[in-house]
């Protein structure tokens, strides 16, 4: 009997419960972000070795005081209030978490999700806009998002007031998902849990990568922007301020290469000053969802499983650099972001010497590793 595409097709691999919990428990930890712990797993091949070595790793970086690492009792009532509410952990790599979101540069490693897989399965499309959006701009997102989902695509967007709101309620009959700045059991803004709701029961998807019973602070927002920029093949801005964090999903698309389009607005309205300057700066106009579909690039697929981060040996330096390394590298930098490339010519050290540096002063707290392979030193160094 000849077998279907889907029964020939690899199963991608999941996580052992002592994984998962060894994951949520490195991401969790102070100063690993979604590059470090990436570094981390393919330097030691797993996340328990790589806690264990995550002291040693930081006071090599020159850490005035050592990271917290973090509590296991505190990763196991994650793990409960998850169950109670319903909630699940998707790593990268697991068939569950969004193929297109593992293919962007610096995925979170591990999601926080409710709802239905499915409804990030295929083709997403962003829309973001004012909180203080007004009635023409409420109709827009309305529009968009439904006449979107006629043509077979689905939502995404950080149900926020106003336009992120309107467009997650029209796209309730098709298929949406709400990316949220804070833990799953903490929706912002609260008036908007029924629709958090409706979303579920309408067999959309809510996702987070922050921890459970986390309140959502302004830096939240621009980490849940990148998610939401990465999961749609191209995000429409509707109504946004000349400096919003609409804006910043825009650049964030771009620099994922994916389609960015604008509606435009009255010029005396503050609310599209930043809209007409994205169309302004090369966004694609749009006025209606049929400019969207005929202007929409396909994203390249990989197979499931490919951006799993189990796959391969861990990578191991050719030899283990030292201190004068270290501060060549500490000197060359400013607080100003620098491709880890140009480092690399700029202080001629070997690849691997300044990528094991960058991860020990990562977890040190004195660099941060960007998007767009880039490293900046943090102001407290």
């Amino acid at each position: 009997m000849t077998k279907t595409a889907d029964e020939s097709a690899p199963v991608a691999p999941r996580l052992s419960d002592r994984q998962r919990f060894a994951w949520l428990r490195l991401i969790r930890s102070e100063n690993v972000g979604p590059a470090s712990f990436r570094s981390l797993i393919n330097r030691f091949g797993s996340a328990e070795l790589a806690l264990a070595a995550l002291p040693e790793m930081a006071a090599r970086g020159g850490a005035k005081k050592l990271p917290q690492v973090a509590d296991e009792s505190a990763i196991r009532r994650e793990f409960e209030v998850a169950a109670k509410h319903g909630f699940r952990f998707v790593a990268i790599g697991e068939p569950d978490y969004p193929a297109i979101l593992a293919r962007s540069e610096m995925p979170p490693p591990i999601l926080c999700m409710t709802g239905s897989s499915s409804a990030y399965s295929d083709r997403l499309v962003g829309i973001v806009g004012a909180r203080n959006a007004s009635i023409t701009g409420i109709k827009m997102a309305r529009k968009i998002a439904a006449d979107l989902g006629e043509a077979g695509y689905g939502t995404v967007s950080g149900m926020a007031r106003g336009i992120d709101a309107a467009a997650h309620q029209a796209a309730l009959p098709y298929r949406t998902v709400a990316v949220l700045a804070g833990g799953l059991d903490q929706p912002y803004p609260p008036e908007n849990i029924p629709l958090m709701d409706a979303i579920i029961a309408e067999q959309g998807a809510v996702i987070s990568e922050r921890p459970i019973g986390w309140r959502a602070t302004a830096r939240d927002f621009p980490r849940r922007n990148r998610i939401v920029a990465a999961l749609g093949i191209g995000l429409v801005v509707i109504e946004a301020a000349k400096r919003s964090g609409s804006l910043i999903s825009a650049r964030l698309a771009t620099e994922l290469g994916r389609d960015v389009f604008a509606v435009p607005g009255s010029p005396l309205d503050p609310r599209s000053e930043g809209s007409n300057g994205l169309i302004r700066n090369g966004a694609i106009l749009v006025t209606s969802a049929d400019d969207i579909i005929e202007d929409l690039r396909p994203q390249e697929m990989k197979s499931e499983g490919e951006a799993a981060i189990l796959a391969g040996e861990p990578e191991q330096p050719d030899y283990e650099p030292d201190e004068n390394e270290r501060d060549a590298i500490i000197g060359a930098l400013d607080f100003s972001p620098v491709e880890i490339d140009e480092l690399i010519r700029h202080t001629g050290l070997p690849a691997s010497a300044v990528l094991v540096h960058l991860l020990e002063l990562a977890l040190a707290g004195r660099v941060e590793r960007l998007p767009g392979n880039r490293v900046q030193r943090l102001p407290s160094e």
